[in-house]
């Protein structure tokens, strides 16, 4: 049986691979169960990955939750399997990044606003129909979209179901970039290595700090980050050291 989700390592990047492209990559269970295992191994041993790139393999991201599944019935591991995977991957301490060629419909927007960042190519179709189908969302969009976009745009979304570009994503802030498909790869790869040139301390941190403080007032905001925060990384030295010489070369 072909593998639902693969893992690749380019660089300083974990490539997870939605792997079920005769299906445009659409979500259930036992792909959801893939993902979670990459997932949970990653946590536990995060040695030589510095980064997260979620992707689909083939003609597009993810085409979305599999209606099919729906209607059948789904057999769930436990209750709120999916949203539960895609909270493990939100909470991963290292940047995540989605990124997006083709469709990304619904419960596959879902998935990719789990990541830090989205990156998106030119061809990426964006698009909230839970309305379409009588549906309401359940594994996260109501909250991470509007955080990502304002409120009056993920309303837009929401009540019209209707499709935005890649290009249309960048405008809005729900992709923080977007590239020539034929510069989409390249494009990745670049983020990948301004990102893994920066401290996994920082990036950990940094993560927990913007997570424990959202939605809290300013001067409570404030208080965690001056009193809460993590400070400095067991690299600190070294980089400020090899700053420093370069400087004097």
């Amino acid at each position: 049986m072909t593998d639902l989700v693969l893992r690749e390592q380019r660089g300083a990047a974990a490539h997870l691979i939605l792997n079920r492209p005769d299906k445009l990559n659409s979500l259930n269970v036992p792909v959801f169960k893939a993902l979670d295992d990459h997932v949970r191994a990653i946590a536990k041993d995060p040695t030589g990955v510095a980064v997260v790139v979620l992707r689909g393999a083939g003609r597009c991201f993810s085409a979305g939750h599999d209606l099919g599944d729906i209607a059948a019935g789904e057999k769930l591991p436990e209750p709120h399997y999916q949203s539960n995977v895609i909270e493990r991957i939100a909470g991963l301490p290292l940047p995540v990044i989605t990124a997006v060629h083709g469709h990304c419909y619904t419960g596959a927007l879902e998935l990719a606003l789990a990541g830090d960042l989205i990156l998106a190519a030119e061809s990426a179709k964006f698009a909230d129909t839970h309305a379409k189908w009588a549906l309401t969302p359940v594994w996260g969009l109501s909250q991470r979209l509007p955080r990502r976009i304002g409120w009056a745009k993920a309303r837009e979304m929401m009540f019209t179901c209707r499709t935005y570009s890649g290009r249309e994503a960048e405008t809005m802030g729900l992709a923080n970039a977007c590239f020539a498909d034929d510069a989409f790869e390249a494009g990745i790869d670049a983020w990948v290595a301004e990102i893994a040139a920066n401290s996994s301390f920082s990036h950990a941190a940094n993560k927990r700090l913007l997570d424990k403080t959202d939605g809290l007032p300013l001067p409570e905001g404030l208080a965690h980050e001056v009193y809460r925060g993590e400070g400095r990384g067991p690299d600190m030295q070294e980089r400020i050291a090899a700053f420093a010489s370069r400087k004097r070369g």
